[in-house]
């Protein structure tokens, strides 16, 4: 069996995984550019044995190519060779989806990442679509994320935030027709009541779903997982 370092790399940290016990994590944001990612990987990595590595990485991404740097990093990210900077296969997915990924229990998932952004992914029969629920417009205020995100708590507070939230996890659980909702993110521990059919999950899920990016996926139509 494979072993898989999981990098998750969010908009305020990065952790390194080689289990969800095992793991290292440094400081993320807008001096976090590809250079200081290499010599992180030569700094920290260097002791650590793994075959293949799993990024979850905060910008969109299709077919497993990034297509535009997120926006609370550094700049260069669409040119980066994964691949070259850790010697090792590399398959890259979106941050929220490969959490997403990590939480899901079957039946139709939406995830929804509540951290410095609003991260987003469907999770159905085998396969996972990154999504960008983000960047809807919400009322006369901005999108999504302006609202819910880090910076929308910080201006309303937190129980218009609260209130905020339920609203627009109460909505998109109903427009996805989903199952169930799993809320991941560093503030969904802020939330002191969850809205209907949704549950909290966990950071840690990210190294599952780095993980399941490499496995068979049995209970399914396709052998392997499908990232769209």
């Amino acid at each position: 069996m494979k072993k898989i370092l999981v990098v998750d790399i969010g908009g305020t940290n990065m952790k390194m995984m080689l289990s969800r016990r095992v793991r290292r994590k440094i400081e993320s944001g807008p001096d976090l550019t590809p250079r200081y990612l290499l010599n992180v990987v030569r700094e920290n990595l260097s002791d650590w044995k793994f075959d293949a590595v799993s990024v979850g990485f905060p910008a969109p991404i299709k077919n497993g190519r990034l297509l535009s740097d997120p926006k609370n990093l550094g700049k260069g990210w669409t040119r980066f060779n994964f691949e070259k900077a850790f010697k090792k296969p590399v398959r890259l997915i979106n941050d929220a989806a490969m959490q997403a990924l990590g939480s899901y229990r079957g039946g139709r998932m939406l995830f929804i990442g509540l951290g410095t952004g609003f991260g987003s992914a469907l999770v159905w029969n085998g396969a996972v679509l990154s999504l960008e629920l983000g960047e809807l417009p919400y009322l006369a205020d901005g999108s999504v994320e302006d609202r819910v995100g880090k910076t929308g708590l910080k201006r309303v507070g937190r129980t218009i935030w609260q209130e905020e939230v339920e609203r627009i996890v109460t909505q998109m659980q109903r427009a996805f027709v989903a199952d169930y909702v799993v809320l991941g993110g560093g503030n969904a521990k802020l939330l002191e009541r969850l809205p209907p059919h949704a549950e909290l999950g966990h950071n840690r899920n990210a190294y599952l779903g780095g993980c399941r990016l490499w496995q068979q996926n049995p209970g399914a139509r396709r052998p392997k997982w499908t990232v769209l």
